[in-house]
């Protein structure tokens, strides 16, 4: 027992033959462990602080977003805070079936995510039916859903015609020809459910005014009209405008009747003067027809006498054949030359103007 001691006390004191362990034979990976996890902690820290506020208000609000979802945000250019004001704002009106996911799809797609959570919790509110899913379709199709709902909850009047198109009144004409003057103020409320391809305002106010000109047009006097403007509007809201439209017609109230222009007065007294145009066009077709006639008979008359001219012109030469021939005497010439100087001579008695007509 005691040379066994004394053999292991002489063990330990023979000088060793192994060199002492260095810094340098530190094992690697346990210094790149070490790295990694200064790395992890630098992060998370850097992470913490940066979103430690947003956090705290997610931690607080129960909305359920950790500072590394803000993190995988921000990665994804998405505002980390606009997504936890809007999921706040759900939880807090406790609407539910609404996923942060839904959420940052809706603001990537480029939707206004505050307008769609403010329309959901107004619809919630008032007793509305609207999901997430189609306010936000409203939203990306270009109408404001926030004011849909508003106009949903509180119906909004749209004045017929449209004084942005620079009119103020519909004009109309009743059977007797006279022009009445009608304004209209249509009272809408929206229908959600219609809300995505459903017609504008635009769309009502065309209707509306259609209804107005034809129910004015079957009347039988203007005065019919001025007597029961509400008959306008009872047969306009009658005809059920608002199909196919994003809005419920809920009444049509007549603001306002005016009488314009006798428009058929104007209308005959236009047929009238087209009517003067034509028989004066007609008259002065005849006027030229006449004297065109006259010409042509002053023509023939002067082409008649020239054929006169020419067979006076042939007498003497008739009469110098006769003498030539023995047919006419010395003395018939005579006594036609002296019947020729009797008719003129009487002629010139009973005055020039029978006297030059004989001649002629």
């Amino acid at each position: 027992m005691i040379e066994n001691q004394l053999l292991a006390l002489a063990l330990q004191l023979r000088p060793s033959t192994q060199p002492a362990l260095t810094d340098t034979d530190f094992p690697l990976w346990k210094i790149g462990l070490f790295l990694v996890l200064g790395l992890f902690l630098l992060v998370f820290l850097v992470i913490v602080l940066r979103y430690a506020n947003l956090w705290v208000r997610s931690v607080t609000t129960n909305a359920g977003i950790g500072p590394f979802d803000m993190f995988a945000m921000s990665l994804r250019k998405v505002s980390p805070s606009a997504i936890l004001d809007a999921k706040i704002m759900l939880v807090q009106a406790r609407i539910e079936g609404v996923t942060t996911r839904d959420i940052e799809a809706h603001f990537l797609a480029g939707g206004r995510v505050q307008r769609v959570v403010q329309a959901l919790i107004s619809a919630n509110r008032a007793g509305i039916e609207l999901d997430f899913r189609t306010a936000s379709g409203i939203d990306l199709a270009g109408r404001d859903v926030l004011e849909a709902v508003k106009a949903s909850v509180t119906p909004k009047v749209i004045d017929c015609p449209n004084p942005a198109s620079g009119k103020s009144e519909i004009a109309a004409v009743a059977k007797d020809g006279i022009q009445v003057l009608a304004k209209a103020r249509v009272t809408v409320r929206t229908n959600i459910k219609r809300l995505v391809g459903g017609a504008g305002e635009e769309t009502i106010i065309a209707r509306v005014g259609e209804g107005i000109v034809s129910t004015i047009g079957s009347k039988a006097s203007h005065k019919d009209v001025l007597e029961n403007p509400d008959s306008i509007s009872k047969n306009v809201l009658a005809k059920g405008l608002d199909a196919g439209t994003a809005f419920e017609i809920v009444s049509i109230d007549i603001a306002d009747v005016d009488i314009g222009v006798n428009i058929g007065a104007r209308l005959q007294a236009d047929q009238a003067e087209a009517d003067k145009r034509v028989a004066q066009a007609r008259a002065e077709q005849r006027r030229a027809m006449a004297v065109a006639a006259e010409q042509e008979f002053k023509a023939q008359v002067q082409e008649n006498r020239a054929k006169v001219v020419l067979a006076e012109a042939e007498i003497p030469l008739a009469m110098a054949a006769a003498l030539k021939s023995g047919n006419l005497g010395v003395m018939d010439l005579y006594r036609m030359r002296n019947i020729e100087s009797d008719t003129r001579m009487r002629s010139a008695i009973s005055g020039p103007g029978e006297a030059a007509e004989q001649q002629q």
